[in-house]
């Protein structure tokens, strides 16, 4: 398929199957920032009412940088993966002291940010063409140009991303993929086992994750020694390794005995 006979389809596609999202009204760099950092292994529903609530409470980069951690978790509640939350507070404080960032190597050295988020932001906040790769673009990239493969690697997707994507047109281009994207795998065409690095999220049941998430949100109420969550859970080796993995994360603290979500950033 030439790149000019797949732009079509996914333009075609793409107008049809859009989906409006508050972070696409306001494509600056906060509110990309805080949709990119939710959309980290979470599904747009869920982030769609947790950046609305996140906004309430966040309307700037400036407030965010300006509240303490702990008020970052208590909003970030619910949407898992605690540490997203601490790297957007992180990186809100460094925009505010360095400046704003318009290089694909400044948005790089935030906090939380690696090479295809970057990316993704380079095309929605600045439309300047920059060629990434995630979940939702390799299931169109493997559907149309790796069908009949296995085993293929984020640099040859990336490639053909690079050689068909669109322009002059990036912000619009990349919204079209994702929606496409998004829509093959809800037919179950995404293809997903094709990619050398795509890895399923484990299951949250029973997991240190599941822990970890359950003492954030006791702590949100108050400090607390965790003895009653502690005698709940009845599994001393997962409470354990979640209670440590939070500390070395920097999530909460531990002062005689109590523990308390962390107020540095």
């Amino acid at each position: 398929m030439t790149p000019e006979a797949f732009r079509e389809i996914v333009w075609e596609k793409g107008r049809r199957l859009y989906r409006p999202m508050p972070w696409r009204d306001q494509p600056t760099l906060y509110h990309v920032l805080v949709s990119e950092l939710m959309l980290q292994q979470t599904q747009v529903s869920r982030a769609i009412v947790k950046y609305a609530e996140f906004m309430q409470a966040f309307p700037s980069l400036e407030a965010l940088a300006e509240a303490s951690l702990a008020e970052v978790l208590r909003v970030w509640q619910g949407l898992g993966y605690n540490r997203r939350a601490k790297y957007l507070h992180q990186a809100a404080r460094q925009i505010v002291a360095q400046g704003e960032p318009t290089t694909l190597t400044e948005l790089v050295a935030l906090p939380g940010i690696g090479k295809n988020t970057a990316g993704a932001m380079m095309n929605y906040v600045y439309q300047v063409p920059t060629a990434f790769v995630e979940t939702n673009i390799r299931s169109v990239y493997f559907y149309y140009f790796f069908a009949n493969r296995t085993d293929v690697p984020d640099s040859e997707v990336h490639a053909v991303v690079e050689e068909t994507m669109d322009q002059e047109h990036p912000r619009e281009w990349f919204w079209a993929l994702m929606d496409v994207g998004a829509w093959l795998k809800s037919q179950g065409q995404a293809r997903l086992s094709t990619s050398r690095h795509y890895k399923k999220q484990p299951p949250l049941k029973g997991s240190v994750r599941e822990v970890r998430g359950q003492i954030i949100h006791v702590l949100t109420g108050a400090p607390s020694t965790l003895k009653n969550y502690r005698h709940e859970l009845q599994d001393e080796a997962r409470f354990t390794v979640a209670v440590q993995g939070l500390q070395q994360d920097g999530l909460i603290v531990e002062v005689n005995s109590v523990f308390r979500l962390t107020d540095r950033g």
